[in-house]
């Protein structure tokens, strides 16, 4: 199993983890489309020029989703109970199609849980860097994991 189970985590451990992968127009259309998201800066190519990125913008909550995404098999596959909370979710540089970003996630925290004995609850910083290095997304991400 390739999640690690909660007494398997340490403070600090980082994993860059090994899938890449390169943002394409069909990615943003289907998530834009998908959650009804209508913004012309995701949609309109004639819209996106006129604005100051000069091209169209990847949705936010795509950048988002893979973050979590790709770091899943890495983290939580196999070992999670429940995701707890996304908390501090920040979009520093902007995201472009032909983008391709890089995930890396931190322990940040480590706590037993009060209510669950067989289980506890890690917190990771999760961050996407495109190509150039530049950090595109932010978050932590709070998880019940079970305990070996």
């Amino acid at each position: 199993m390739p999640g690690r189970f909660f007494d398997e985590w340490q403070v600090g451990d980082t994993i860059a983890h090994a899938i890449t992968r390169t943002v394409t127009e069909t990615d943003n259309l289907l998530l834009s489309t998908l959650t009804h998201n209508p913004q012309p800066l995701h949609l309109d190519a004639e819209a996106a020029k006129e604005s100051e990125f000069g091209q169209i913008l990847v949705n936010s909550c795509f950048t988002f989703s893979l973050t979590v995404g790709v770091s899943v098999a890495d983290t939580t596959l196999g070992t999670l109970i429940a995701n707890l909370g996304f908390d501090e979710v920040r979009f520093p540089k902007p995201v472009f199609i032909g983008d391709t970003l890089r995930i890396e996630s931190e322990v940040t925290d480590l706590r037993a849980s009060k209510s669950r004995p067989t289980a506890g609850i890690v917190t990771w910083e999760h961050r996407a860097l495109n190509q150039r290095g530049e950090t595109v997304c932010t978050m932590k991400r709070s998880a019940l994991l079970h305990k070996a």
